[in-house]
C-alpha cells in the first residue's frame, strides 16, 4: 500500500454565466450556510455593478485583482531546538489562489457599505487597482516574510 497522502482536491465545476471555475470557487468560498443561490446573486450583482462603473469586462477586472492579492511569500511556523521560528516559505499556486479569495471575502465583509454585492464590487475595484483591504492583508504577509528573511535556512 502507497504511503504518500491522497490528493483530496475536489473538481469545481465552472460557474452557470460566466463558465469559470474561478468564479465558482470564489461562490464557494462567499457562501455561508449553504445558501449558494444568495451568494451568486450577490456575486452577479457585484459584476453588474463592476461594468456599469468601468465600462469594462467584470471577469476582466475580477481575473485582475486576484492577481493583485494573490501572495508569493508567507511564513510557516517552524520548531527548531525548542524555539519556534517564523520561516519564510513560497506558496503554492493552489494555495496563493484559496488565500487570494478567501482575504477578499474578508475584506468585502468588513467593508461599510450596506448591501454584500456593494461590498464585493467596491472591494474588487480597489483590489484591482491595488488599494483595499485584501491588498493591505498581502502586503502585511510579505512585510513579515521580509521581516523573518534570516530563519530561511531552517525551510527544509
Amino acid at each position: 500500500m502507497s504511503r504518500k497522502k491522497r490528493d483530496f482536491t475536489r473538481e469545481v465545476l465552472p460557474d452557470p454565466k460566466f463558465g469559470d471555475q474561478v468564479v465558482m470557487k470564489f461562490v464557494c468560498v462567499l457562501m455561508r450556510s449553504g445558501k449558494k443561490g444568495v451568494a451568486e446573486r450577490a456575486l452577479y450583482g457585484a459584476f453588474d455593478q463592476i461594468a456599469e462603473k468601468t465600462k469594462e469586462d467584470p471577469l476582466g477586472v475580477f481575473q485582475k485583482a486576484l492577481g493583485n492579492i494573490r501572495p508569493v511569500v508567507e511564513v510557516r511556523s517552524r520548531r527548531v531546538g525548542g524555539a519556534n521560528y517564523q520561516v519564510p516559505t513560497e506558496v503554492r499556486a493552489e494555495r496563493a489562489q484559496s488565500l487570494a479569495l478567501r482575504w477578499l471575502v474578508q475584506a468585502a465583509n468588513e467593508r461599510g457599505e450596506r448591501q454584500l454585492s456593494d461590498r464585493i464590487a467596491n472591494e474588487l475595484l480597489d483590489a484591482a487597482q491595488n488599494r483595499g483591504g485584501a491588498v493591505k492583508k498581502r502586503e502585511d504577509t510579505h512585510r513579515m516574510a521580509e521581516a523573518n528573511k534570516a530563519f530561511a535556512h531552517f525551510r527544509w
